[in-house]
């Protein structure tokens, strides 16, 4: 699985594994580490080295994030990185910010060495229990399609594994792993997932539910990656941009499959500094193109708003930059109607 993974992102010579203590990150630092002591992957160059990132939210976590370091040295990895971060209180929850932190201080660590590989200890029930929150949550495709073996530069070569088999690895190494309490705490709907919801299903349903549920994701990762790429060469080809605003043509967009409508709305507002809206915020924007009742604006998450520009209102504004001595606008800007999406933030000095 490793040499999989490390072939898919083209054997890169220097790679770290990010590990908690934890089983499944010290199960994966077990494996990594002996390709490390042979000094190559299926005939390429590789240097393992690791990185403990200490989120402090736990009385003892520098000691833990101690302890693994000690471990993954006598492991024989290097170099070994400890790296402690502030959580954010605010804004998102607390395993969102806790994960935002713990990617900034991964991908500083592997920038700091030189690796062009982070190594997730992420596993098929981990997979499992992104699906179950994905479908709780009314998430969308990309969201359902689970997190990826591959991303930029993070690999997660025991999405394949159950959990108990990561428990194995360390029982045969010798290894002892630390056991995160937050794991099983219900204030965590994660936690959840894991001690209630998943045994639940496989008592009730039969075993095998987390592997369906991995392999759901693993198809509709397929699915989302081609939606997304037709979404990109759509808005590429529709968006006009001017400053922070950008507009699409209402009768192109209309003409849309709607999966893709909807995607290349949500494109809009990134580019003007949005965050990706909910499935509501993009139905309201959406129905602008209806023209029925409001012509808007409809606010979005992240400070934009968009609203429908008529035909008529794009003749009257272009007639009021004239007599005001402005640009005029373009022809092709009045040939029909658009949606024309706004941010609301300062520009950036």
């Amino acid at each position: 699985m490793l040499q999989d993974a490390l072939a898919s992102a083209g054997y890169p010579e220097r790679v770290l594994v990010a590990c908690s203590g934890g089983p499944d990150s010290l199960a994966l630092a077990a494996v990594a580490a002996y390709f490390a002591r042979r000094g190559h992957v299926d005939g390429h160059r590789v240097s393992v080295g690791a990185v403990v990132v200490d989120h402090q939210l736990q009385q003892g976590s520098a000691d833990v994030a101690a302890k693994t370091a000690a471990t993954l040295e006598e492991l024989g990895l290097s170099p070994v990185v400890v790296r402690t971060v502030n959580v954010a209180t605010t804004g998102v929850g607390p395993e969102a910010a806790a994960r935002d932190a713990r990617h900034a201080a991964l991908e500083s660590a592997a920038d700091d060495v030189g690796a062009a590989a982070i190594l997730l200890g992420h596993t098929l029930d981990d997979q499992a229990e992104q699906v179950l929150l994905g479908l709780a949550r009314g998430s969308g495709t990309r969201s359902l399609a689970g997190m990826r073996p591959v991303r930029d530069r993070l690999l997660r070569p025991f999405l394949g594994l159950r959990r108990a088999e990561t428990l194995e690895i360390c029982e045969v190494e010798g290894l002892e792993p630390w056991h995160d309490p937050s794991n099983k705490d219900p204030a965590f709907a994660r936690s959840r997932t894991r001690v209630e919801v998943l045994p639940l299903l496989e008592e009730k349903l039969g075993p095998g539910v987390a592997e369906s549920l991995a392999r759901t994701a693993s198809i509709l990762q397929l699915d989302a990656d081609y939606l997304e790429d037709v979404a990109n060469r759509t808005y590429e080809l529709l968006a006009q941009r001017s400053g922070m605003e950008v507009a699409l043509p209402e009768e192109e967009l209309r003409e849309l499959a709607p999966a893709i409508r909807y995607r290349v709305i949500a494109k809009a507002a990134a580019a003007v500094g949005g965050q990706q809206p909910s499935y509501q915020r993009l139905l309201a924007a959406e129905a602008l193109l209806r023209r029925r009742g409001s012509a808007g604006p409809v606010e979005l998450p992240g400070g934009v708003s968009v609203y429908r520009l008529s035909l008529a209102e794009i003749l009257t504004e272009g007639q009021l930059n004239r007599d005001a001595g402005g640009p005029r606008v373009p022809r092709e800007g009045a040939r029909c109607g658009k949606l024309v999406f706004r941010s609301h933030k300062p520009p950036q000095k």
